[in-house]
């Protein structure tokens, strides 16, 4: 059984755009048919060469741990493309580290602001729009966030607030805008593959297979999903 999904015409606002999961969704909505529109701290031409990039309707680069930013990023795609359907929160970063008592908070900071702050900052800006719309929401959380562990507390409690962010959204705009996180295990990714060249790559998720996800999350294929946090372990 296939699915196919046909986004002609919606106008599609993807975070971290350059990056490996970014660029899958990116190219999943271009594949439907989606006006796509990518923004990142870093531009095309910076990115990893190993990750293929896709062709963007527009992009914008900017920083959007910082909220005149990321209401410029939002305002500008609205401007430029006469409105938007869908925002996919895929900026993020994991960094490991030392225990919580030996943590530098300039190192707590930086990973919340990354996968937390941005998430909040373009979701706030993107809400009026998505209310016009009737559009959705997907970010990107994570397994690590349903317990805690050893070295990565940061990362792990930044993750847990995307998901509960995403259920509170969900919860205030009932009706008007769709909410919903997905949560990767490890990722299959270059940079990944670079930092555990020992790790069972081949239990890792493709980041083409998260995309297929988000893209349905954002159909009129899963309306009854709102403020779910969905597992996409791969073989994990």
């Amino acid at each position: 059984m296939h699915a196919n999904f046909e986004c002609d015409g919606d106008v599609v606002l993807v975070t971290g755009a350059v990056g490996a999961l970014g660029s899958a969704v990116c190219r999943a909505f271009a594949d439907a048919g989606a006006t796509v529109c990518g923004t990142d701290v870093v531009a095309p031409a910076e990115s990893d060469d190993a990750v293929p990039t896709p062709t963007f309707a527009s992009f914008y680069q900017g920083d959007l741990t910082e909220d005149t930013q990321a209401a410029h990023v939002v305002s500008s795609t609205v401007a430029d493309h006469g409105g938007l359907d869908a925002l996919c929160n895929v900026a993020g970063m994991w960094q490991g580290g030392d225990p919580i008592h030996e943590t530098p908070v300039s190192a707590f900071e930086t990973v919340l602001d990354v996968n937390l702050k941005t998430m909040f900052l373009a979701s706030a800006h993107a809400i009026p729009h998505l209310q016009d719309s009737g559009g959705t929401i997907v970010s990107v959380s994570a397994r690590a966030s349903l317990e805690g562990g050893q070295g990565d507390g940061p990362y792990r409690a930044a993750k847990a607030g995307v998901r509960l962010l995403t259920e509170t959204i969900a919860a205030e705009n009932h009706g008007a805008v769709r909410a919903n996180a997905v949560m990767p295990s490890v990722i299959d990714t270059p940079a990944n593959r670079e930092m555990l060249p020992d790790a069972d790559h081949d239990s890792w998720v493709d980041p083409d297979a998260i995309a297929r996800v988000v893209l349905s999350l954002c159909s009129d294929a899963t309306p009854p999903t709102n403020g779910a946090a969905v597992p996409v372990y791969g073989d994990a």
